[in-house]
């Protein structure tokens, strides 16, 4: 009789490689601290994005957009980011790189009205009535499937949920019953019941209720008992983006749609038109708001003259998000033209964004930025293994300096050790090559490379 051994393998964490961003590190006048909230040094740029996130809080960038412009690694991405984190954690984020626009399937034009509509939300007011309460009971009522006899399904629930004022027993049929079950709801659950939809929604476990059953490790948050009476009038606020709703009336126009939208398909310019009418009647209803949020292109170089053309007029919509581009290009051809500009765009469009230049990083910043990437990837180094990052960093690219240290963990490790020494640096370094060490090596076998 064999016997069976399961070993539960870690799943490996993915950790992003601007996972430490947390908003622009600005203190309450504006300016910007050396080391905060994940970013180091680019104290104008820091200090420019801060006036962004301003104009944008109080809606005076109509029309305009953002430009990043830079050496490669001096932290473009990281900006567009603290950007949207500065501006709220239900802010639409949206990136791509100027090189996705191509594709068979789509127009460039269809990707990058989808894009600009997923970068911008509408936060949805609206007063629905609802049972609301805490579980105090909750009987289900089984009975034998009509049609397999031996399978037994639920039919109905008695549920009697209270507050600390008030009482009520419901009696719910199989929808809401089998959303109960789904849900897992149990005794000591807040939760709240739609009375026109009967959609469910658990709220948390009540605090300090005597017949609900708490663990050490609770997966739910802990919530008072709801105060006044169970029936009652409650605001409900969600959040769409233009581009979930643009999906949902396609769906709606056409069973076809249902199936193929969001494959293959392009979006009916007829069902964004009658999502935009939706949406402006929302909005002057009172019922709903526009949460503009960030449309980020990085290599924004790498699209043509009909993609800036289409963002130009974009950005005059008044339905638009915050357009952030990025390049770390000089003067080159624009795309599909023989004209040579800045960054690869056509003026009209640079007249129309505000142009932050971002530099590259001293000794001191990289020293700093390692030691937040080591911290974020838990990752321990000695003094002499950071200080020859440092150095790596500062002769090659901040972001070779970076990518070496997880080999070179992985190579203290197999030593036997937890920390990394500069020995592992070193080693790291001659099985992981940098750009100019690839470029001599290709000047070394010229000969033996294909050249076709």
């Amino acid at each position: 009789m064999g016997i069976e051994i399961k070993v539960e393998v870690p799943r490996p964490k993915r950790i992003g490689a601007h996972s430490h961003i947390r908003g622009l590190g600005l203190d309450e006048k504006g300016k910007a601290i050396p080391v905060a909230d994940g970013l180091v040094g680019q104290v104008e740029a820091r200090e420019a994005a801060g006036i962004v996130v301003r104009m944008i809080r109080e809606g005076r960038i109509a029309g305009r957009g953002i430009l990043f412009v830079g050496p490669p690694g001096t932290g473009k991405t990281a900006l567009a980011i603290a950007i949207a984190r500065e501006l709220g954690e239900d802010t639409p984020f949206v990136a791509l790189s100027g090189s996705e626009i191509y594709s068979s399937e789509k127009k460039k034009t269809e990707i990058l009205t989808e894009a600009l509509r997923r970068a911008l939300g509408v936060r949805i007011r609206e007063k629905r009535t609802v049972y609301e309460g805490v579980v105090k009971e909750l009987k289900i009522r089984r009975s034998r499937h009509p049609m397999v006899p031996y399978m037994v399904i639920p039919r109905e629930a008695r549920i009697r949920l209270a507050t600390k004022d008030d009482e009520v027993t419901l009696t719910v049929g199989e929808e809401i019953t089998h959303q109960l079950l789904e849900i897992g709801i149990r005794r000591g659950d807040v939760i709240w019941i739609d009375a026109e939809t009967g959609r469910v929604f658990r709220v948390g476990k009540a605090k300090g209720f005597e017949e609900a059953r708490y663990y050490d490790i609770e997966t739910h948050k802990l919530v008072e008992v709801p105060r006044g009476p169970v029936k009652k009038e409650k605001e409900i606020v969600r959040t769409y983006t233009l581009h979930d709703l643009d999906l949902y009336v396609s769906a709606q126009r056409s069973l076809i749609s249902f199936f193929t939208i969001g494959v293959e398909k392009e979006i009916p310019p007829e069902a964004r038109r009658e999502v935009d009418e939706m949406v402006k009647k929302w909005i002057d209803d009172k019922k709903a708001e526009i949460v503009p949020g960030v449309l980020f292109i990085d290599d924004a170089h790498m699209m043509d003259i009909e993609a800036f053309s289409f963002l130009s007029r974009a950005m005059e919509s008044e339905f638009s998000p915050i357009i952030i581009l990025a390049t770390n290009r000089g003067l080159v051809k624009i795309r599909g033209t023989d004209i040579v500009s800045p960054h690869g765009m056509p003026l009209d469009l640079l007249d129309r964004l505000l142009i932050i230049p971002t530099r590259p990083y001293n000794a001191d910043e990289i020293r700093e930025i390692i030691k937040i990437r080591a911290n974020e990837e838990e990752v321990e180094l000695e003094d002499d293994a950071l200080e020859e990052l440092v150095k790596i960093g500062v002769e090659t690219s901040l972001r070779y300096a970076v990518q070496l240290m997880e080999p070179a963990r992985i190579i203290a490790l197999n030593n036997g050790r937890s920390k990394i020494s500069v020995e592992d640096i070193r080693n790291a370094r001659k099985l992981f090559i940098d750009v100019s060490q690839s470029v001599k090596y290709l000047k070394e076998y010229e000969e033996k490379f294909l050249k076709i």
